[in-house]
């Protein structure tokens, strides 16, 4: 399915967000985190205590620096720290134990296959736009099959503000040399890809394929189920 809310404007680069737009996230983080988890149990004097010390860590974490929203990567950095700290590390154990941590989580997190059905609607959609990649997440491109798909990868904390924030958008609308409108994002957050797009004066793809509570009530000029319905902007 294919919904036109809006009348579009011209576009020659097609922003595609990635976790859970592209692929489904939800698998791989979880492989991730527990990744992770073995990791610690593996560290002497360390104690699991759940996903509720996890959350709680997280959230001081934020409360103490902020603009940690902006860098999921950074985020998880402190929140291992803070985790380790409160089980008795010292400070030097429990920032090399986080980053030795970090380090297996995201080679797990960067664990992704793209199916062959979406790597074909990318080769077909490059043959007409240039294709980029704007996502809050912190997935490496570069060690998955999504590699050499983009030309240019936008990663929120790494080179800007997350997502709605324009900022990424900006980046990428001066590094094509492109106006905004000739962007056309899509993502399956209304919140961050939607909201984002709409805001920076991009256009937007809203892939609504998720049961999901979202607080942006803008619309987006297209909005698809399926991300080959992509194909009809050939």
């Amino acid at each position: 399915m294919i919904r036109f809310n809006r009348a579009i404007a011209p576009v020659s680069v097609l922003s595609f967000d990635l976790d859970d737009t592209l692929y489904d996230n939800r698998p791989i983080i979880k492989a991730a985190v527990q990744a992770q988890t073995d990791y610690l149990n593996t560290l002497p004097g360390y104690q699991h205590q759940g996903l509720q010390q996890w959350l709680h860590c997280r959230d001081c974490a934020l409360q103490q620096q902020p603009k940690l929203i902006e860098d999921v990567t950074q985020w998880r950095l402190q929140t291992l720290g803070l985790l380790l700290a409160k089980q008795g590390f010292n400070a030097d154990d429990a920032k090399h134990f986080a980053s030795a941590a970090y380090k297996v989580f995201a080679q797990a997190r960067s664990n992704i296959t793209v199916t062959d059905d979406v790597l074909n609607l990318l080769d077909k959609l490059a043959t007409h736009f240039t294709l980029i990649a704007i996502t809050n997440g912190n997935a490496d491109v570069s060690q998955f099959n999504l590699n050499n798909k983009f030309n240019l990868v936008l990663q929120a904390g790494l080179h800007g503000k997350a997502k709605p924030h324009n900022n990424l958008f900006d980046q990428a609308a001066t590094h094509l040399q492109v106006p905004h409108k000739a962007i056309l994002h899509i993502g399956d957050s209304l919140d961050s890809d939607v909201q984002g797009a709409n805001n920076a004066g991009c256009q937007s793809v809203w892939l609504n394929n998720q049961a999901a509570n979202y607080t942006y009530k803008g619309l987006a000029d297209i909005e698809i189920t399926n991300i080959n319905a992509l194909s009809h902007l050939i």
